[in-house]
């Protein structure tokens, strides 16, 4: 893995079918924290990137939450293009892999880091 894994919180809170839409923010929260223990297992930076109603989540030690002000996707590509080093996004969106890996990241599925 990389030294920077960037998280799509959207989709990676949206593969596990636990009640999650009752509650986006709380749901990026619950995400959030099981990332602090996976960066720490992993020796990795972690940038979450929250959208929509999961908007506002604070960055905690571990885990720097990125507020996308519009489309998440877009965000995720910026920030992978700003970064300037190898990272590995998390993500099962098709369009948005291909548009990463693009840019020069590599990809995992959400169960990597999410159960």
């Amino acid at each position: 893995m990389e030294d920077v894994l960037v998280v799509d919180g959207a989709n990676v809170v949206g593969s596990v079918p636990d009640g999650w839409w009752r509650d986006r923010r709380g749901a990026a929260e619950r995400l959030r924290g099981r990332l602090v223990a996976y960066g720490e297992r992993q020796g990795v930076d972690v940038i979450l990137v929250v959208e929509g109603a999961a908007r506002g989540v604070a960055s905690v030690p571990g885990v720097r939450v990125e507020s996308a002000a519009g489309s998440g996707d877009d965000h995720i590509v910026e920030l992978v293009e700003r970064l300037g080093r190898p990272c590995t996004v998390v993500t099962a969106d098709r369009g948005l892999r291909s548009r990463v890996e693009d840019a020069g990241a590599r990809c995992v599925r959400p169960r990597t880091v999410y159960p």
